[in-house]
């Protein structure tokens, strides 16, 4: 599964508005020109996402990135408000 496809399926699930959802994909932004997918919800969803000190978004981050060795490039998630 690639890094874009497991959070188009992760984040409407953690949210109240999953038609909100917006995940935009940066090519070249990220570490070492990898990509950046840029998560866009609701504002009532933006503590869902990003969770207690942040252990969502960080778990988030963990799972995308591993994704993205799958195909070979770096990956970096960033919530937009």
């Amino acid at each position: 599964m690639s890094a874009k496809a497991f959070l188009e399926y992760t984040v409407p699930w953690l949210v109240d508005s999953p038609d909100d959802v917006q995940i935009t994909e940066i090519e070249g932004e990220g570490e070492g020109g990898g990509v950046v997918y840029e998560l866009t919800v609701a504002p009532d969803d933006m503590g869902k996402v990003i969770g207690k000190r942040g252990r969502i978004i960080r778990s988030l981050r963990t799972i995308a990135r591993a994704a993205g060795q799958g195909d070979g490039r770096p990956v970096s998630v960033e919530v937009v408000d």
